[in-house]
């Protein structure tokens, strides 16, 4: 009997150890990318999914820090480099954590850098796939405030672009900010973006 208090002890301390070594590492790592150091928060988030094989949040952050360094980016090269990362740690995201509309979400808008780098050559094969992956997020997570959000910041771009007017999406925004005043994520460390992005994108929606 002593032994089995032994074992579940140590079994015990190991678990609170693994986690608090899991915290750390995590805190550390959006340190480094608030810091304005994308590459050591990637390097360090994909050495913490290393770690956590069960876990998709560190790959899903690796490769939104590349997703998001490479809206802008006129370097095809590079552009494509940060992607094809991005959609390997998509792809590691995904087998842990199937149907995940957050992971949908980062889908979707590493297919938008590529639009927004150049919509002529990837708008009609990539178009089609961002809405599919909105859709299928909505109906997952319908009062999830980065589905709403990310697919009204979508409609609008797209309706901008064919010179229609972007006031119906509007309330979709509307919406979001409610949804983002209400959300709780899971964890400290689950995904809580957003908010501010939503409330710049309707007030430049209303003018």
């Amino acid at each position: 009997m002593k032994h089995l208090i032994i074992i579940a002890t140590l079994l015990v301390s190991g678990v609170i150890n693994s986690q608090t070594n899991y915290e750390k590492g995590m805190q550390k790592a959006f340190e480094l990318w608030g810091s304005n150091k994308p590459t050591e928060a990637i390097n360090l988030f994909e050495r913490i999914a290393n770690a956590e094989p069960d876990n998709w949040l560190p790959s899903y952050y690796a490769a939104q820090i590349n997703i998001v360094n490479s809206f802008g980016e006129k370097d095809e090269e590079k552009l494509s480099a940060q992607l094809k990362k991005a959609q390997d740690l998509i792809n590691d995201a995904t087998a842990i954590s199937k149907d995940n509309p957050e992971i949908l979400v980062l889908q979707a808008l590493l297919h938008t850098a590529w639009v927004a780098y150049d919509g002529a050559t990837y708008g009609m094969t990539l178009s089609g796939k961002v809405v599919e992956l909105y859709a299928k997020a909505k109906q997952i997570a319908p009062k999830n405030p980065r589905v709403v959000y990310c697919k009204a910041e979508w409609d609008i771009g797209g309706a901008s672009y064919f010179g229609q007017d972007t006031t119906p999406f509007c309330k979709d925004l509307e919406l979001a900010l409610e949804l983002f005043a209400n959300f709780k994520p899971e964890t400290p460390f689950h995904p809580n973006w957003g908010k501010e992005r939503a409330a710049q994108v309707l007030k430049s929606c209303k003018k």
